[in-house]
C-alpha cells in the first residue's frame, strides 16, 4: 500500500509548488473532495521509484482560535495524523519566524516522522543561513528548490529511503491468488451493509474502535470458486477526535485501497443521486487504471421519476466511465447482487486479458483501412503494428512514423476497435503511440 506524505508549513513558504512538483501537475487540485477546504488536495507522486500519496495543506498556525484559519488547521491536523511522512517546508530566504516554531512544537508532539524542507535555496545549498533551522531541534535541514526540482529527489529519499521501490503490475494477476476487490464511495452508501451481506454476517461492526482510522480492512471471502479479498473503504474514526463532519470519508484511506486493488465497486446511493465526492472518486479510479463497476445501492427507496433522473445523471456527470457497467441493487434487501457478482468477475478478466501481437496489428491495419488518421502538413501518421504493453488497465502499444500527429480522437477510434473484439468491459484501456526513429537524420547527404 502506498505510503502517504503530507507537505505542512505556514503561508507561501511554497507548500502548493512542492506539491506540483512531487505530482508533476500545475493545478495544485487532483482530489478536491466536497466537504474539505480548498487548501487540502490530495494526489499521486512518483520519484525514482518511489510511489506515494502526497498531501497538500493550506498554512498552518497551529494555535487558531477562530476563523477560516482555525478551520484550516483543523484540515492540517487530520493530515499530519494520516500521513507516514511529514515534511515542514520552510522559507530560507524568509528565515526562522515564531510561527515556525509553533509549528515545529506541535509536530514534536505528534509522534510522526517530520523532515525539515528549507525552501527557495536555489544556489543556497551551502549557505550559512542554514544553520538556524538546527535550533528547531529535528534533524538535519534539506535545502530545496521546489520551484527549479533542486533537491527533490534527495527529500524523497530521505523520506521513504526504507520503503522497496513499487513495482509496476503489468502481469496477470496469479491463479492462486485472490482477486483484490475495493469496495468504495461516499459515507453512508452502504458499503459495509453490502460487504455484511455478501458475508452473511455483522462482521465489519468490530472494527469501529479507537486506532483504526488509517488502517483500510481487508475480509477474505469467496465466491463461486473465486477467492476475493473485500477492501471496506469507509471512513473509521477515531472516537473523540473527529474535526468535522466530512471526516466519515478518510480520503487517504481510499485512495490507497483504489491504488490497490484490481477491482474497484464504486457504490452511489439512489436517494442523493451522484455528488461531486462520487465524481472526484471515479475520476481517481479512472486515473489510477483500475477496473471499474458502478452499483446503484438502494435502488428500490425511489420512485421511477427518481430513477430516471439519476440514470441521466449517471450518463452526464460519470461519461468518463461509460465503459463501466452499472448495476442496480438493494444491499439491505439483497436484490441485484448475483448480476453484480457476474459484472465483478467481466470487468477483472477483461484487466488482465491478453491480446495477442498479430490480432492486434491485424485490427488496427483494418482500422487504418476504414478510416486513415488525419494527415498533418505534408505528412500523415503511418500505423505499422500494434502489441500489448500491461494489463491491469490493457496497454496497446503502437509503433509507426509520425505517430505525435495522432488526435486523441483517432486514439479513442482505435480504442473503440480493439474493445469490441476483444470485449472488454469494465477496465479503462491505454492506446500508446511510439514513433521509430529516422536512422538518417542528422546524416549529411
Amino acid at each position: 500500500m502506498k505510503p502517504v506524505l503530507a507537505i505542512v508549513g505556514r503561508p507561501n513558504v511554497g507548500k502548493s509548488t512542492l506539491f506540483n512538483r512531487l505530482t508533476k501537475r500545475r493545478d495544485a487540485i487532483v482530489a478536491d473532495f466536497a466537504g474539505l477546504t480548498r487548501d487540502r488536495h490530495y494526489g499521486d507522486a512518483s520519484v525514482e521509484g518511489h510511489d506515494f500519496i502526497v498531501v497538500d495543506t493550506g498554512g498552518f498556525e497551529p494555535d487558531s482560535a477562530s476563523g477560516i484559519m482555525r478551520e484550516m488547521a483543523k484540515q492540517t491536523r487530520q493530515a499530519v495524523a494520516e500521513a507516514d511522512v511529514v515534511v515542514f517546508v520552510l522559507d530560507i530566504r524568509a528565515g526562522l519566524s515564531a510561527q515556525d516554531q509553533d509549528i515545529a512544537r506541535y509536530l514534536r508532539g505528534t509522534a510522526r516522522r517530520v523532515l525539515l524542507a528549507v525552501n527557495k535555496a536555489e544556489g543556497m545549498g551551502d549557505s550559512p543561513h542554514l544553520a538556524e533551522f538546527h535550533e528547531l531541534g529535528m534533524g538535519e535541514p534539506h535545502p530545496i528548490s521546489a520551484a527549479h526540482g533542486q533537491g527533490i529527489r534527495s527529500l524523497v529519499e530521505a523520506a521513504f529511503g526504507e520503503h522497496e521501490p513499487l513495482e509496476e503490475a503489468v502481469e496477470a494477476q496469479p491463479a492462486d491468488k485472490p482477486i483484490r476487490l475495493a469496495v468504495a464511495g461516499r459515507p453512508n452508501v452502504g458499503k459495509s451493509t453490502l460487504i455484511n451481506t455478501w458475508l452473511g454476517e455483522e462482521r465489519l461492526v468490530a472494527f469501529d474502535q479507537p486506532g483504526t482510522t488509517r488502517d483500510a480492512i481487508h475480509v477474505p471471502f469467496e465466491h463461486h470458486g473465486q477467492r476475493f479479498d473485500l477492501i471496506d473503504t469507509a471512513g473509521l474514526r477515531r472516537k473523540g477526535r473527529v474535526f468535522e463532519s466530512v471526516e466519515k470519508f478518510s480520503v487517504v484511506k481510499t485512495l490507497q485501497a483504489i491504488a490497490d486493488a484490481n477491482v474497484v465497486l464504486l457504490l452511489l446511493d439512489a436517494t442523493q443521486g451522484v455528488t461531486d465526492q462520487d465524481a472526484h472518486i471515479a475520476g481517481y479510479i479512472l486515473e489510477s487504471g483500475r477496473a471499474v463497476v458502478l452499483a446503484v445501492n438502494k435502488w428500490d427507496a425511489v420512485d421511477a421519476y427518481q430513477r430516471d433522473m439519476l440514470e441521466r445523471s449517471i450518463v452526464q456527470r460519470l461519461a468518463f466511465l461509460k465503459f463501466a457497467p452499472v448495476l442496480k441493487i438493494s444491499a439491505i434487501k439483497r436484490q441485484g447482487l448475483s448480476p453484480l457478482w457476474k459484472a465483478i468477475a467481466e470487468a477483472h478478466a477483461s484487466a488482465v486479458k491478453k491480446m495477442p501481437t498479430p490480432v492486434l496489428t491485424r485490427l488496427l491495419l483494418e482500422a487504418v483501412q476504414h478510416q486513415a488518421p488525419k494527415r498533418a502538413g505534408n505528412f500523415r501518421p503511418k500505423l505499422r503494428y500494434a502489441h500489448q504493453g500491461g494489463m491491469n488497465p490493457p496497454i496497446v502499444v503502437i509503433h509507426g512514423n509520425s505517430l505525435e500527429h495522432v488526435t486523441e480522437s483517432y486514439k479513442r477510434y482505435l480504442e473503440g476497435r480493439f474493445r469490441e473484439h476483444f470485449k472488454l468491459v469494465g477496465t479503462p484501456m491505454r492506446v500508446e503511440m511510439r514513433t521509430s526513429k529516422n536512422p538518417f537524420l542528422g546524416r549529411g547527404s
